[in-house]
């Protein structure tokens, strides 16, 4: 009988995923021509070829077909196995691990994070702040037991759980032309200047094109790495500016903000945890996000 290689199944299914030899080689981490002999020994020992190669890449051939289906469901469970096992390795102690966009860390995960932490003082969890692609890139790789994005930003393979939702607002201060309005439009906004904040440089893209095919510009002001930057400027006069409405509120009264909602389709936005597969987190990592989901619902 063939000998399941881990290793091997998780460089085919790499493979597949991928299209090419390369690109699996630069997504795992090893040489093209380690990977090549893994699929090889494994047509060699199953005695049946597993892909069709072509200039173009690679498609799985009926056989690797079934061989993918199956070694996504053998990865599932031993990830399974390994988290489960990894509780009792740590004694009571359990670790997880997130990355999470700038919006959600913003608005409420601090207070969600502190309630599970104060419920399970034998947890610990770490988070690291990343961009949305790069939070989705690093639970794909495994680099974190799940993240916490957008879902415009997500893609691939990943579970997405729905999450939270957030609303876009203009951030005025009170003696700004807009802070009595109740609601706006992104294009009544673009005879002021703006500000851009880096952490959401892809929202600011998306404005600067949908401003454009309105036939107008999104004026730039000035760009800044900080809300607490953006809410001074803000206040002081400078330039106004566009964020979530969750992540402003609590700043609104401090700095003597007015917030107006944006009416545009696209400024409701949904927050999601992607996870590569839910049933296989560890006790400890299924026990946080039971614990997020159930606080935002």
């Amino acid at each position: 009988m063939w000998h399941i290689d881990p290793t091997s199944l998780r460089l085919f299914i790499a493979v597949c995923e991928e299209g090419t030899i390369a690109k699996a080689s630069a997504r795992e981490f090893i040489a093209p021509s380690a990977v090549s002999k893994r699929i090889a020994d494994i047509e060699s020992d199953l005695g049946i070829p597993m892909l069709l190669r072509s200039k173009r890449g690679v498609t799985p051939t009926p056989a690797g077909e079934a061989l993918l289906r199956h070694a996504r469901q053998l990865m599932r469970s031993m990830e399974r196995l390994q988290g489960e096992l990894s509780e009792y390795a740590e004694g009571a102690r359990g670790h997880v691990k997130i990355f999470a966009n700038i919006s959600s860390i913003m608005e409420f995960l601090p207070e969600e994070l502190s309630a599970f932490m104060l419920a399970h003082e034998n947890i610990q969890v770490d988070i690291e702040e990343r961009f949305s692609p790069d939070v989705v890139r690093g639970v794909v790789e495994g680099q974190a037991d799940f993240g916490i994005c957008r879902k415009s930003m997500a893609a691939g393979t990943l579970e997405l759980i729905p999450y939270r939702q957030d609303h876009l607002a203009l951030v005025v201060n009170a003696q700004h032309p807009l802070a009595n309005r109740t609601s706006i439009t992104l294009r009544e906004t673009l005879d002021y200047d703006h500000i851009g904040l880096s952490a959401f440089s892809t929202l600011t893209s998306f404005m600067q094109t949908a401003a454009r095919e309105s036939g107008q510009e999104l004026k730039i002001r000035a760009h800044v790495s900080s809300f607490d930057a953006a809410y001074r400027l803000v206040q002081v006069g400078l330039a106004q500016t566009i964020v979530p409405r969750e992540a402003v509120s609590r700043y609104t009264e401090l700095f003597g903000l007015r917030l107006v909602p944006l009416t545009d389709p696209w400024a409701q936005g949904e927050i999601v945890v992607c996870v590569r597969d839910a049933e296989a987190l560890s006790l400890s990592a299924r026990r946080l996000l039971d614990h997020l989901l159930a606080r935002a619902h």
